[in-house]
């Protein structure tokens, strides 16, 4: 099976535990306002790799992982090709390979057949980071163009599997950092059983630049980083 890559980083130290090799994969049908990565969003774009060849290519620097790192798949949205992820992950799992997958989960359905598919790969996944971009639906969609109840779905669901989690939310000052939602988000995350980290990131403009290559227009050009007070109200909210 081929997939669609946009990128790999060799070396990456914060996309799961230890030292990771990322794979990126191309395709993401939200529009967050502050993505890093536009040039991820086409669906058919990127370049074509066979799993067993990014296996390959990861397994060259097995070496330098020790006894927490491994492979990480992130975005894009991996889950729109979700098989292909579940045979890149299969054959890492068959080498004793310590398995991430990174997602927004906005493709995730609630259907029997969609499951059936998601459960197979969450066999041979070791960790999902699972990015909750905003708590509130409404607030979700002004700031995805998606709302978030199937991500919310996904979150039960995966406590329901008992699968680790890591839950990561994108502090975005006057958008992600009212009271309420902070609060609101926070008792969410207390109803699962299955989380072990808790990261807020702080929001930053490093992509814009591609935002303007790609003649897209970048609404939070006025916007800045949250301040380590901020950043430290929010872990208060949030009770993390």
């Amino acid at each position: 099976m081929k997939g669609r890559i946009h990128s790999f980083e060799t070396f990456g130290s914060v996309d799961g535990p230890g030292v990771r090799f990322v794979v990126f994969m191309q395709g993401c049908r939200m529009r967050c306002r502050y993505c890093h990565n536009p040039d991820s969003w086409k669906i058919n774009a990127g370049e074509e790799f066979e799993a067993a060849d990014v296996a390959r290519r990861a397994l060259r620097y097995r070496a330098y992982w020790g006894k927490d790192g491994g492979v990480t798949v992130s975005g894009g949205e991996a889950l729109l090709q979700l098989q292909f992820v579940t045979e890149l992950f299969t054959i890492l799992k068959n080498e004793g390979v310590n398995t991430c997958l990174d997602t927004a989960a906005g493709p995730y359905e609630n259907t029997e057949a969609y499951q059936e598919a998601f459960d197979a790969l969450m066999a041979v996944t070791d960790l999902v980071m699972l990015d909750i971009k905003h708590i509130d639906p409404k607030q979700h969609r002004s700031l995805t163009g998606i709302s978030n109840e199937r991500i919310l779905k996904c979150a039960r669901h995966l406590d329901a599997l008992g699968k680790r989690m890591w839950i990561r939310h994108v502090l975005v000052p006057g958008l992600t950092d009212d009271e309420p939602s902070l609060r609101a988000l926070g008792n969410f995350v207390r109803t699962l059983r299955n989380v072990s980290r808790f990261e807020i990131l702080p929001y930053h403009s490093l992509g814009a630049y591609k935002w303007e290559a790609l003649k897209i227009p970048y609404t939070l050009k006025d916007t800045r980083p949250p301040s380590e007070e901020e950043i430290a109200r929010a872990r208060r909210l949030i009770g993390v």
